[in-house]
């Protein structure tokens, strides 16, 4: 029986060709319809029918039809999609700039902040415009960060001190970053805590009970990584010279020891300047005031922090203390010391930009 319909068109594939087809048809990655593309146009160069080619590729024959017409105008370069205008731009640049500078420079009438939708019904451009050009500018009004500058007299001698002594040790001596996380307190949930399970997470109740607190005194090797600890249910200038002799009895008889530390009243005491005297191997280094990032173990007070007291629940200060004498126990049998890596010289000019800018834009 004679084949019904229009004659097919024959597809003649050059070599050159074949050979980039086979690689876009077999291509793991890119876009699927390229692919189906490369074999369509390859089956038909066969001289398979389209219904046939469309069986083989799993798509209809009017597509078929579609880039066989498309080859046979184009080549290869016809497989390709056309390029679509899109909507024409509603907002020009004036009124995208009217925008951020309203964003950056005023506030909403009854809020502290504006919001996508408040925008949107001051300005009349649409909410989810309103979205990107934020994203595109980096705009977050809802977000707030914070920051405090040192205003210590001697700040940059100081930073030179302290990273000195980070990045370029003293020899026959020891690095010890000393501070005290005071008023850590043993709270309890008032109902118990349900533990996680498949698609759930572990669930607590939000109020709690005081059980009490105590303060927890660290030492911190900056080369070993070692801590050495001590839990006080007081943080008084007494409780810190006991510490001070404890590092006296963990650190070798000959090694010197700088004790890298804030301005806390305690620190400063008649007490500690006459025990300084007793010991002259010990040499204080003071970080500068509201500057507690300088000093090392401030970094792992917050490793402690992350992993066991924000979701620990303890019914009394002995079983908080025990807990953290473990964990300090367990972090000594493999101890990782945190590198310092900012030169004095990159620190101070960091804040130098940063007060720059933030001057700039108080004016």
């Amino acid at each position: 029986m004679a084949n019904r319909g229009r004659p097919l068109t024959p597809i003649t594939v050059s070599d050159e060709d074949r050979v980039v087809l086979l690689r876009l048809s077999r291509r793991p990655t890119g876009p699927h319809g390229i692919a189906n593309r490369a074999r369509i146009i390859l089956l038909s160069g066969e001289g398979l029918a389209n219904v046939a080619v469309a069986a083989r590729v799993g798509v209809d024959p009017t597509t078929v039809r579609k880039w066989r017409a498309r080859y046979r105008a184009g080549g290869l370069d016809a497989l390709c999609d056309e390029p679509r205008p899109g909507a024409p731009r509603r907002f020009g640049d004036d009124a995208i700039e009217a925008l951020v500078v309203k964003t950056l420079m005023e506030k909403p009438t009854n809020a502290t902040h504006w919001s996508t939708r408040e925008m949107a019904r001051v300005t009349g451009i649409s909410q989810p415009t309103v979205s990107r050009i934020w994203k595109a500018f980096g705009l977050k009004p809802w977000a707030t960060d914070t920051f405090k500058l040192s205003e210590d007299p001697f700040f940059i001698e100081k930073v030179r001190d302290v990273v000195g002594l980070y990045l370029n040790p003293p020899e026959h001596a020891v690095v010890v970053c000393v501070d005290e996380k005071t008023g850590i307190q043993a709270l309890d949930r008032t109902q118990p805590i349900l533990p996680m399970r498949p698609g759930q997470a572990e669930r607590h109740t939000h109020d709690y009970v005081r059980n009490g607190v105590t303060s927890l005194f660290a030492a911190l090797d900056v080369a070993t990584g070692q801590v050495i600890t001590r839990t006080r249910r007081r943080h008084r200038a007494e409780e810190f010279k006991a510490f001070l002799a404890e590092i006296e009895r963990c650190v070798p008889a000959d090694l010197d020891v700088h004790l890298v530390l804030d301005n806390s009243s305690t620190h400063k005491t008649p007490a500690i300047h006459t025990w300084l005297l007793r010991h002259p191997r010990f040499h204080l280094h003071f970080t500068p005031t509201s500057s507690s990032w300088l000093n090392l173990v401030e970094r792992w007070f917050a490793e402690i922090t992350r992993t066991l007291l924000q979701r620990s629940a303890h019914r009394s200060v002995t079983e908080l203390e025990r807990d953290l004498n473990t964990w300090t126990a367990n972090w000594n049998q493999n101890p990782k010391p945190f590198v310092w890596r900012k030169t004095a010289d990159e620190i101070l000019e960091s804040l130098g930009r940063y007060c720059a800018a933030i001057s700039e834009s108080g004016d």
